[in-house]
């Protein structure tokens, strides 16, 4: 009962955050026939700086809720753990899980994670690329040792997934919408 309660919470705030609120940063700009992300026009050291500050709110969050879609149906699901690695910001699942079905259809993905207070959260866009490279597997499982008893770095079931074009938003009630591109 608690998650269902956790996850309509996750959706209000995400409906809320979604109102017409200044933003400090524009997430586009039309150039030419391409759309540039916020992530294509800040330096290297400035995304990793803005990764890191994700990755922290993250960690602070605990659990975390990924959108997915499936046709033309959304599905939100409880996800808790996060790594950078080499540079690039993580999330893991299974294979076998629809979640991941569905983000190998199309990658497109949003993440809100609600702080303990339940009056801040951020919410995170971008695209997740699967890396099937083993190091990062098992060094994702040597940073959280929970995952060993469901998944082995070589099963041909763990998947580790990094954001691509991040785009992180910080919302709370009580201040305007922050946003950071990774």
């Amino acid at each position: 009962m608690k998650k269902i309660i956790l996850a309509f919470a996750a959706l209000l705030i995400m409906a809320a955050c979604t109102q017409n609120k200044p933003a400090q940063q524009a997430t586009e700009k039309q150039n030419g026939d391409t759309t540039e992300t916020v992530a294509d026009t800040i330096s290297k050291e400035t995304k990793q700086k803005n990764m890191e500050e994700v990755q922290a709110y993250l960690k602070e969050c605990g659990a975390f809720f990924i959108a997915t879609a499936d046709g033309d149906q959304p599905h939100v699901r409880a996800f808790g753990v996060s790594e950078i690695i080499d540079g690039r910001l993580y999330i893991m699942t299974g294979k076998v899980k629809d979640v991941y079905k569905q983000l190998a259809k199309n990658g497109k993905f949003e993440i809100c994670a609600l702080k303990k207070s339940g009056s801040e959260w951020m919410r995170v866009s971008g695209t997740l690329v699967n890396d099937e490279t083993l190091a990062v597997k098992e060094e994702f499982l040597k940073r959280n040792e929970s995952l060993k008893g469901m998944y082995k770095a070589d099963d041909d079931n763990m998947a580790v997934l990094y954001i691509t074009n991040g785009t992180a938003r910080f919302c709370s009630f009580a201040a305007p919408e922050r946003k950071v591109g990774f």
